[in-house]
């Protein structure tokens, strides 16, 4: 469904307030000012590429705009990084230049994709025993796992003199949302949840809370 002209004067985030990858753009625009409104996909099972902004990949989020429509959080998050004034010092995937990072970044995006896909699964009644829903779930933890072993190095790696990082920001919208989800516990993970517990000071957080749209 098209956007309203009155919509498109600012900028339209398509996604939920309870997908992780949404919640991403929507801390970027509130970190970077951007005023935005969030036009909400009702339903995650439609097979109608118009339901996503256009994106063919049946995926959220996405940005419309008057100039066209950008898919995927890093597509949104670059777009809003340019539309703010004056643009906060920002840390993107290719400034990581050594393994560490770089692989922190691929881990943690990796990681959010197969948690949506344990919760499409059993949205769609897939069994929990299922070989491939057993080995999702097991990739999972040991992602996590690896996260937390290495958060210290990874946390102090990201450059300092920054303003925001999209590392920081998909690492805390994936440890909250795992516990919001109830995919998986997130107690036994003390490094993690001692950044998320500081992350979570910043007001963008507090304005992008996960909920269920009505």
């Amino acid at each position: 469904m098209a956007a309203a002209p009155e919509e498109l004067a600012k900028p339209v985030i398509i996604g939920r307030s309870s997908s992780h990858f949404t919640r991403v753009t929507r801390i970027f625009a509130a970190e970077m000012r951007v005023d935005y409104s969030l036009r909400v996909v009702r339903d995650l099972m439609s097979p109608t590429a118009e339901d996503y902004g256009g994106n063919p990949a049946l995926k959220i989020p996405s940005l419309q705009t008057p100039q066209g429509v950008w898919f995927g959080s890093l597509n949104v998050c670059r777009e809003l990084w340019r539309r703010s004034n004056p643009r906060p010092r920002v840390v993107w995937p290719e400034d990581h230049d050594q393994p560490l990072l770089a692989n922190a970044q691929e881990i943690v995006l990796q990681a959010m994709s197969t948690e949506v896909s344990l919760i499409m699964g059993k949205a769609a009644g897939t069994s929990d025993s299922s070989v491939h829903q057993a080995k999702m779930r097991q990739s999972l933890v040991n992602m996590m796992s690896w996260l937390e072993e290495n958060a210290n190095s990874i946390l102090s790696g990201i450059p300092q003199h920054r303003d925001l990082s999209y590392l920081e920001v998909t690492l805390f919208c994936l440890m909250t949302h795992l516990e919001f989800r109830g995919v998986l516990p997130t107690a036994s993970y003390a490094t993690l949840n001692e950044f998320c517990q500081q992350f979570s000071t910043r007001t963008s957080v507090g304005d992008t809370t996960y909920r269920f749209d009505a």
